[in-house]
Order: structure tokens, then sequence, then C-alpha cells
């Protein structure tokens, strides 16, 4: 039996062995996915109403709160970070099917990437606008500054729960300002979400009446269909075993990377450490997303019809519920002006979204599925794709790799727009 580490000794909650809790969060994450998929009409009406990535925080979350457990002094969200979280960028990006992208056609990209830039964008923004009425949320200094909080969302919504965590270590973000903005992040997100699926519902008369070509869409379904049916295949032993290789061998060749880049970079460049390149896990999210990115030209790539990027979703809801121990719920309602922070900022991205659509003449799926692709990642683009049509789901997932790809680099712009806005 391992031994607990010292913080353990010292911790008042309940449970303090690690190994219990990871048992715990792992039976957590099963009960939620397993009611979530469940047919009884409870589950189907609740879940009609809260997301499922919702409870995956805030189970663990309530544990902490009521002193269950104590994650500040566990060992387990450490190593999500250091050990799943590079793996997951590497097998989430190593499906990233760049060609098949660019046939989605350009209307498809350029209002993926115009979600990304309103989140880019939208985060300064929405920060200097609540800022002008309250100057406090634009205080710089220590590690739970507002700025750094937002880092956060803007990575999840670029990309998703790695990115998220990886703009917290970046940005050195603590822990009752982060705990915050995951609420933020997922009550602002959900809301624009059930917009998208109203819309959805509405998109044949939308698109008739805006004169939208819908042709090159028809024909994706079809080739989406296909595609669907050549590459499934049973999973062998052996390719879980190549899976996990590629995952975790590129995360010990970033961390290995790593370990001469930042030295470096503080012996020759110091200066640089004011934008956070000389903050380890920065190179470590990005060596891992770039050799996702470079696998995905491989015959490594043919692992996702095994289910590479099923094992990388996995490590990412182990990741949320260590998250989610972190997190103490009742921080969450002592800044309302954060929630108001949050709406503008979901705000702006939406009208640049339904703005660069309206012009270009975009169907409304393009519009839905690229915001969501942003701002929901894989846990949620295919819900809002399959709302058009099932077989458009994997769409959905196909550009949320695509965030998880830019969602490392576009959290980090963020940061350091927030970061000139605050002269932090």
């Amino acid at each position: 039996m391992a031994a607990p580490s010292p913080a353990a000794n010292t911790s008042t909650a309940l449970i303090t062995s690690d190994p219990v809790i990871l048992g715990i969060l792992i039976v957590i994450l099963a009960l939620v996915l397993s009611s979530e998929r469940s047919a009884h009409p409870f589950w189907r009406r609740f879940y009609s109403i809260v997301p499922a990535l919702l409870l995956c925080y805030f189970i663990p979350g309530l544990l902490n709160t009521f002193g269950v457990i104590d994650g500040a002094a566990s060992g387990l969200y450490p190593m999500a970070r250091d050990y799943l979280l590079p793996m997951a960028l590497v097998l989430l990006t190593l499906a990233c099917d760049l060609g098949a992208i660019m046939r989605l056609g350009p209307k498809a990209i350029i209002l993926f990437l115009t979600g990304t830039v309103g989140v880019v964008l939208g985060a300064p923004l929405a920060l200097a606008i609540v800022g002008y009425f309250d100057p406090a949320v634009l205080n710089p200094d220590g590690p739970n500054a507002i700025w750094r909080g937002m880092t956060t969302t803007a990575g999840s919504w670029i990309g998703g729960g790695a990115n998220q965590a990886a703009m917290k270590e970046v940005y050195a973000v603590g822990p009752d300002v982060f705990g915050k903005f995951v609420a933020v992040d997922v009550i602002c997100a959900n809301i624009w979400m059930a917009f998208l699926l109203f819309l959805a519902a509405r998109s044949a008369r939308i698109d008739a009446w805006r004169g939208a070509d819908t042709t090159a869409l028809d024909e994706l379904r079809v080739r989406v269909e296909k595609v669907q049916l050549d590459s499934a295949r049973i999973a062998s032993s052996y390719d879980m075993q190549m899976i996990l290789a590629y995952g975790l061998g590129a995360t010990a060749l970033a961390h290995w990377l790593t370990g001469f880049i930042v030295p470096f970079i503080k012996e020759n460049a110091p200066y640089l450490e004011r934008y956070s390149l000389t903050a380890n896990f920065f190179w470590v999210t990005v060596l891992a997303t770039t050799f996702g990115l470079i696998l995905s030209f491989t015959r490594a790539k043919k692992l996702e019809g095994a289910g590479a990027s099923k094992v990388g979703s996995v490590a990412i809801y182990i990741l949320v519920a260590t998250i989610g121990m972190q997190m103490n719920l009742a921080a969450i309602f002592s800044d309302p002006e954060l929630f108001a922070l949050g709406l503008i900022w979901i705000s702006f991205h939406g009208a640049l979204m339904l703005g660069v659509a309206w012009l270009i003449k975009a169907p409304v799926f393009y519009m839905a599925v690229g915001s969501q692709a942003n701002v929901g990642g894989a846990a949620s683009a295919p819900v809002v794709a399959s709302a058009f049509h099932p077989a458009l789901a994997p769409v959905g997932v196909l550009l949320a790799v695509l965030g998880y790809a830019l969602g490392t680099y576009g959290g980090w712009i963020a940061g350091q727009l927030l970061r000139l806005l605050t002269g932090g």
C-alpha cells in the first residue's frame, strides 16, 4: 500500500487516501455517464437540462466542499496534469484530419476560426467592460487575479478541459478563482448551447429563408456515413498498447525536451518569463499538441479506428474529476460580477458568429458546430452536430479536435491580452 503524502497526513478530510479517492472518482464518472445513456424518462428529462460534464465537476466539488475529501492535499490532480493531460492532447490531436477539415469548405473553417477569434478578443473586451463599473476586477496581483482565472475559461472555450487545465498551470491560476471560473464556464457555455440547439430545430427554415447553399452539407453527410462504416474496428490489446505507447511516449518526450528548453530560455532570454515562456507546463502542452499533429500525418493515425480519441476522452474525464475535487462550491456565489463577465464574453462570441454567418450566407449547421467546437469541445460539439443529423456527429468531433490543437495557443494569446489590459 502506498504511503500517504505529508499533505494528506495533516488533512482533516474524512478520506485522505489517494487510491480510495481515485476509485470513488472513477465510480462517480461511471455512474454519471451510464445514467446519461439511460432510457429512463427521469434521466432523459434530467440530462436535457443538466449537462453530464457539469456533474463530473460538481460532484467531486461537493465532496471537497463538505470535507469528505481534500483536493488540495491530494496528489491526484498533479498526476492527471503531468501524465493524463499531455497524453490526452496527443491522442485527441492524433485524430486530426486536416484534409477532411478543409473539405468541409471554406465557410466551415471561417466560422470555426471566427469562434476562436471571438473567444480570444471577447476576453479582454468583457474584462474591460466589467472593469469600467468595478475596477477591482482589474487588479493584476496574486494567483487569484480575475485575469488569470479567465485564461482557463479561454482555454476551455477554444479547446476543452485539457486546454483549460493547461492554462491553469501556465498562468499559475489560484484555486479559488479557478473554481469560480469553472462555474462561469459551464453555466455560460450551456446557456449558449441551448440557444444553438434551438436554432438546430429550425435550421431548414432559416437556411431556406437566407438562401444558404446546403449542397455541400448534404454531400458531407453521405461521406461521413461512409467513413464511419469503413474505419470502425474492434480494438485489440495490441491496439490499446500502441495507443498508450504513442500517448505516453510523446508525453515523456515532451517532458524531457522541456527539461532542456526552459533552462535554456531562463539563461539566455530571461525577459521571456513575462510571457510565461519559462513555465514548464506551457512547453509540455505545446509540445504534446505539436507531436499529436505530427502523428496525424503518419500511420499512427490509423489507431483512431481502434479508439485513440476515446482513450484520450477517458483521460479528460478523469482530469475533469480531479479538477472538480479542488473546487470550493461555497465560494462560487461570492462574486456575481464574474457571471456578468462570462455572459458578456459569450455574447460577444455569439454575436460575432451570427454576424459572420449572415454575411457569408453559411448554413446554420456550420455556425452552430463551429461555435460549439470551440466553446464546448469534443464533449458537446457532437451533441449539437447530431441535432442536425446523427451521421454528422463526427463532424463536431473533427472540428473539436482542431479546437484541441488550437486551444493551447489561443488560450495563451488570450492570457497575454488580459495581462496587457491589467498590467499584470
